[in-house]
């Protein structure tokens, strides 16, 4: 399945690194190179938003690497459980970010 994320930050400068940053350490942990894809920023009213499309074999590999925790997740749906587990996955390496699930293919 692939995962539209809309993230958004007061601060893309800082929190692009350390977002990158976890995000090639949870593809190495997978097994997957470029399993997601960043639009271009926009900035509005104080905040950056940033459209990205993670890849389904980045989500399933995910899914299957940290079963436990993405079931323990906050959401009554698969796709709220596995976003909020994304949050907090980054928050734990200091990337305060936001994201909103726009779509689920």
């Amino acid at each position: 399945m692939t995962y539209y994320i809309q993230i958004s930050t007061t601060n893309w400068s800082k929190d692009r690194l350390l977002f990158e940053d976890t995000m090639n350490t949870l593809e190495k942990l997978c097994d997957v190179q470029n399993g997601y894809i960043l639009n271009e920023p926009v900035s509005k009213f104080g905040w950056t938003f940033i459209d990205m499309i993670l890849k389904g074999d980045l989500h399933m590999s995910m899914e299957q690497e940290f079963t436990e925790q993405v079931n323990k997740s906050k959401g009554s749906k698969p796709e709220e459980k596995f976003v909020n587990f994304l949050v907090k996955y980054l928050e734990n390496n200091s990337c305060k970010i936001k994201l909103k699930l726009l779509q689920a293919n």
